[in-house]
């Protein structure tokens, strides 16, 4: 209780001493002369905006991510800093790695958070599972297979494309008959396409990539923890996913795994992966997943592990199929709210809709940034347009983890009404 006490008194200290500083009148003329002499030899003066507090305003992060993130998380997040290789430190990272291998539903060794963005585990899985010239094959039916096959291009990889319109999806006879003719190492997939609002159905594509030899790679970034996934039974050799959408925490880290047969090709490569920060050799050890002490290989962002680790544990909490079917049930009650509001959803089948993130067919006469725009001015409220080629087709609305409840669907629904009377609406 001590410490906090004294760590609290040393914070507001600090900011009183931060904003006084901040204000002009404070300043003692006589200093003015000694201060510009002491600053005489910058050539850039200090920034006048960063003389002003913080100002971020609240917001309903109600689009494909990120969420809203519950005050534990934050509160997690906020915790004092240690050092990145204390045993506390890899004892809270084995906790995530078990975290991570109940929301993925694994048992995997090789498994982590990689420290960046879902494209930061993209990145990992075809850097380290891809050498140059080998033939992957990539699905294409949305702006995440666009991004992955631009990834493996540029690792000089030869890349075959299996390509869809936005909300279509792939049978598991045409993804054989791509197998048969490309040959392929990897074949990637999107479980959770954010940008078109589709779930893929994941049965039966681990048997037929490991028929044709053939690892199995899929994003879950927009889906994981929000609809039902089975890394092992499913037969999936890499799964990745972000921390901002359905996982409750911050924008930061991604949570990625490998099979045994994955990390087997990943530690026979010929060539080193073109990554050092994303080279699963070092990355192996740093997790605690080689059985080796562990070395220094990159400081990791340890408040962003802390809100990791929360987070897995809220979900831990829940439950994972609490967490799929609260996801569903609002979802459905957010389809019939839209319905009622003349709205028509943008996939079809009902089957193949993605709980987490509701696409929205962009009603006739309507442009959709002024309705994106009237929502956040009077409402305060973020749903976005549609991403890559579902530019201009669609509006997202994202009901994700902590921002998931039939309530929140309610604001949406209200704000999206309130649009459609308040928007202009072309006759043509």
């Amino acid at each position: 209780i001590m410490h906090r006490s004294v760590f609290c008194r040393g914070a507001l200290l600090a900011q009183q001493v931060a904003v006084e500083s901040s204000v002009p009148s404070r300043i003692s003329s006589s200093l003015l002369p000694r201060r510009h002499r002491a600053m005489s030899s910058l050539s850039v003066p200090p920034p006048a905006c960063l003389l002003r507090p913080l100002g971020a305003p609240n917001r309903y992060l109600f689009g494909p991510g990120p969420s809203n993130v519950p005050p534990r998380v934050l509160a997690a997040g906020g915790r004092p800093i240690i050092g990145h290789m204390h045993k506390e430190m890899f004892e809270i990272m084995d906790d995530i790695k078990k975290g991570i291998q109940y929301a993925f539903q694994t048992q995997n060794t090789l498994t982590m958070a990689i420290s960046g963005s879902g494209h930061c585990a993209m990145e990992a899985a075809i850097f380290n599972a891809v050498e140059p010239g080998e033939a992957v094959l990539i699905a294409v039916n949305g702006i995440w297979g666009e991004r992955a096959a631009d990834i493996a291009e540029r690792i000089g990889a030869d890349v075959k494309r299996l390509v869809k319109s936005p909300g279509e999806h792939f049978p598991l006879q045409e993804i054989e008959q791509a197998m048969s003719q490309y040959k392929p190492v990897l074949f990637f997939i999107t479980h959770g396409e954010s940008s078109s609002g589709l779930v893929h159905p994941m049965d039966g594509i681990g048997e037929v990539c490991h028929k044709h030899n053939c690892l199995l790679l899929v994003d879950s970034v927009a889906s994981l923890g929000g609809a039902p996934l089975y890394m092992d039974k499913q037969g999936i050799d890499i799964l990745y996913t972000g921390s901002q959408k359905a996982l409750n925490s911050p924008p930061g880290t991604a949570p990625i795994s490998f099979s045994e047969r994955a990390s087997k090709k990943i530690f026979s490569r010929k060539t080193k992966p073109v990554s050092f920060l994303l080279d699963m050799g070092w990355l192996a050890n740093y997790w605690g997943c080689d059985g080796k002490p562990r070395v220094y290989h990159h400081t990791g962002p340890i408040s962003a592990f802390f809100s990791l680790r929360e987070s897995l544990a809220i979900l831990t909490e829940q439950g994972l199929e609490n967490s799929w079917r609260n996801h569903q049930e609002v979802a459905e009650y957010l389809y019939k709210g839209l319905e009622n509001l003349g709205l028509k959803l943008f996939v079809q089948d009902k089957r193949m809709r993605l709980p987490t993130v509701t696409t929205i067919a962009v009603p006739q006469g309507y442009d959709w940034k002024e309705i994106t725009t009237y929502v956040m001015k009077h409402h305060s409220m973020e749903i976005t347009g549609g991403l890559g080629p579902s530019v201009g087709k669609v509006l997202r609305v994202g009901l994700m983890g902590y921002n998931c409840s039939k309530s929140n669907a309610d604001l949406v629904l209200q704000a999206l009404g309130d649009a459609l009377k308040h928007c202009h609406k072309s006759k043509v």
